[in-house]
């Protein structure tokens, strides 16, 4: 009997997107792209007397994380490490989630297939209202785009073929709860436009400029993200902004070009895995 499993969820920025509710929270989410990062999550789950949740050493709730373990009548220590920031655009809810998903089956011997705890950690989700496609993405890796919402049991991802630098640049947070809360038609209709572009050109280039319209149209374009991706354009760079953070993020060397102290990371090909159990 082991005393803990880890997994490994890479972290996942939006460049654009859909709101695609429905009645079963397993088969609501979202349409759309981005990219799966080096810079993850890394969740480990212990035996315990009690449940608790910490993220970098600080007790946290996570509502998504407890729908979770409530789903594989889990009580076990959850302890999350990222160098990512929480709220800023990089699916660290989700990554949390997926990994307490991954590694309570592992560690608890539910017997679930990881479609079923990519379902289960999807639908924690969109009920805690923090994210409708990180888990999703981040349990396929790479550039994906998801062409129908839902989880694994509805949904269809394709991806576009791709490696290579990231950088991203933390400006400050977006509260998604209050985005997804309001009238998203309108998001809605640019981020199916955006996904239409990139589907009949899937390349990168591709995917960043319909990021980066999609920003606009769907009126999430902040003064600073907008300042700094114009600096970006000006050092021949590419970026768009992190759905839904305040954050700028480039493929290539955009922002470290623009002169920004930006975070390096590369697109993380794989998804979400288990890394070990120890005795």
């Amino acid at each position: 009997m082991t005393d803990e499993a880890t997994a490994f969820v890479p972290g996942h920025v939006t460049g654009f997107f859909t709101t695609d509710p429905a009645d079963d929270p397993t088969k609501a989410g979202s349409r759309g792209g981005g990219l799966a990062l080096a810079d993850g999550v890394t969740v480990t789950v212990e035996r315990s007397d009690e449940r608790s949740v910490t993220l970098d050493g600080v007790d946290i709730e996570i509502e998504a994380v407890e729908r979770v373990l409530d789903a594989l009548r889990a009580t076990v220590a959850v302890r999350a490490e990222t160098p990512l920031p929480l709220g800023s655009g990089f699916g660290v809810s989700g990554a949390t989630a997926l990994g307490a998903a991954l590694g309570t089956n592992a560690l608890l011997e539910r017997g679930l297939s990881e479609n079923e705890l990519v379902t289960i950690a999807h639908g924690a989700e969109v009920q805690a209202g923090t994210g409708l496609g990180d888990v999703v993405a981040q349990a396929r890796g790479g550039v994906p785009l998801r062409l129908e919402p839902g989880g694994p049991q509805d949904n269809y991802i394709d991806a576009i073929p791709a490696r290579g630098r990231v950088e991203y640049h933390v400006i400050g947070e977006l509260s998604t709860e209050a985005i997804l809360d309001g009238d998203t038609a309108a998001l809605t209709r640019a981020g199916e436009k955006g996904l239409s572009r990139v589907v009949k050109e899937p390349t990168t280039e591709s995917f960043l400029r319909a990021s980066r319209q999609f920003a606009r149209e769907a009126g999430l374009l902040t003064d600073d993200v907008r300042s700094v991706l114009e600096d970006v354009a000006a050092a021949d760079g590419d970026g768009a902004m992190a759905m839904l953070g305040e954050t700028v993020f480039t493929v290539g060397s955009g922002l470290t070009d623009a002169g920004y102290d930006a975070t390096i990371t590369e697109i993380h090909p794989g998804g979400a895995t288990v890394l070990d159990s120890s005795d």
